[in-house]
């Protein structure tokens, strides 16, 4: 005679096609994949301005493209690297030519 314990283990979820969500979410995350785009010079100009005013914590919002997207990151500003280009918000790393437009406050 099985045990409580043992008759469940019979009637466990079986996953019969082990991987496939993880595989289908991989493949959907490609297809959402977009290419980085060019921004304008007076864009470019204005981001170079409110980089060169940032200091650590102080808040930020970025339109940037990250991880082959294009996304909004709001945060705090963690470290700036003016020679490498490129800060960090809540330990997220953007390179500064990978920003669209920046500015303070989350305005």
């Amino acid at each position: 005679m099985l045990t409580r314990l043992e008759r469940a283990k019979l009637f466990a979820p079986f996953d019969a096609m082990k991987g496939l969500k993880e595989a289908l979410r991989d493949r959907e995350e490609r297809h959402a994949r977009v290419a980085r785009h060019e921004i304008s010079e007076e864009q470019a100009e204005e981001n170079s301005r409110v980089i060169l005013k940032l200091e650590r914590g102080m808040t930020v919002e970025v339109y940037c493209h990250h991880a082959f997207h294009d996304v909004i990151i709001r945060g705090a500003v963690t470290e700036l690297d003016l020679a490498k280009r490129r800060l960090k918000l809540n330990g997220e790393t953007v390179m500064f030519e990978d920003i669209y437009a920046i500015s303070l406050d989350g305005k």
